[in-house]
């Protein structure tokens, strides 16, 4: 059984208890054994020392940032031998969208191992966020590399639109979120929108719940700096799912997107939000 098969976590954040407790000494145990059976050569015991000191005088993301830089002293100098020795470290896949509580948190200084000592080098990075969210999520990690190769991940996550995994589906819209919670600013998307439309385009009529709330969140941020732009969209998309040739359920689907996209300006008032939400609706 991998170690985060046995990593002790809540189905949901707990009154009273951080989700930084999560990272704790029983878990830095489960990770280092994760890593030493796939790399002989990783110092366990210095590793352990090292994540560990000064852990709990941290918050959550300086907490796994710092057990991240604990991990790549002990993995290989070279990018790709470094991302492939994390991806082998990796356990099982998700099997499903929701329900999986905490424990994919597990997951969280892998992250950042990857938005910092991964992204020079563009394709093993990659693979890892590939790998990653099919676990967890890449949707903070691949921000760094929409910042540094901006054009080249803008097309691998096109060509991800039509990946088989959900997971790997919402990663494209989540991933390139303009004000995503948690994750680093992406200026060049807020400054210029169109750059991810299309991404949402490819994804407007994915089946899965789990992408469309993605989908309708990332036009959401849209709206907030580029209303015009955003209801363009949704004007756009109300008037594709009213054709006689869309099929009833991608209409439906479509719809609703809209009207979780606009929910927040409808909720402030805003005229055209409310008229969307009402085309939306008919």
């Amino acid at each position: 059984m991998h170690p985060v098969q046995r990593f002790s976590a809540p189905s949901a954040i707990l009154a009273g208890t951080p989700l930084k407790a999560l990272f704790d000494r029983p878990f830095l145990e489960l990770l280092a054994e994760s890593f030493t059976a796939v790399h002989p050569s990783f110092n366990r015991r210095r590793f352990l020392k090292t994540a560990h000191a000064g852990l709990e005088d941290l918050e959550l993301s300086p907490r796994a940032a710092h057990i991240a830089r604990a991990l790549i002293a002990e993995l290989p100098e070279q990018p790709t031998d470094r991302m492939s020795t994390l991806i082998a470290a990796f356990g099982p896949e998700l099997s499903k969208t929701n329900g999986n509580g905490l424990a994919p948190f597990f997951y969280l200084p892998h992250s950042h191992v990857i938005s910092t000592a991964g992204v020079k080098d563009f394709e093993s990075g990659m693979q890892a966020n590939y790998e990653l969210t099919r676990r967890f999520t890449a949707e903070f990690s691949i921000r760094a590399y929409v910042v540094e190769h901006q054009a080249a991940t803008l097309r691998r996550l096109k060509a991800w639109t039509k990946d088989p995994n959900p997971h790997v589906r919402r990663l494209v819209s989540e991933g390139t979120r303009s004000r995503l919670p948690w994750g680093i600013r992406l200026k060049a998307i807020q400054a210029n929108p169109s750059l991810t439309l299309p991404l949402l385009e490819a994804l407007k009529d994915d089946p899965e719940p789990y992408v469309q709330r993605s989908v309708a969140n990332h036009l959401g941020d849209i709206l907030k700096d580029h209303p015009a732009f955003g209801y363009e969209i949704c004007e756009k998309w109300i008037n594709e799912a009213r054709r006689k040739t869309t099929p009833a359920g991608q209409a439906r689907s479509r719809l609703w997107i809209i009207r979780h996209a606009v929910r927040l300006p409808a909720k402030k008032g805003e005229q055209k939000a409310l008229t969307i939400r009402q085309q939306a609706r008919q």
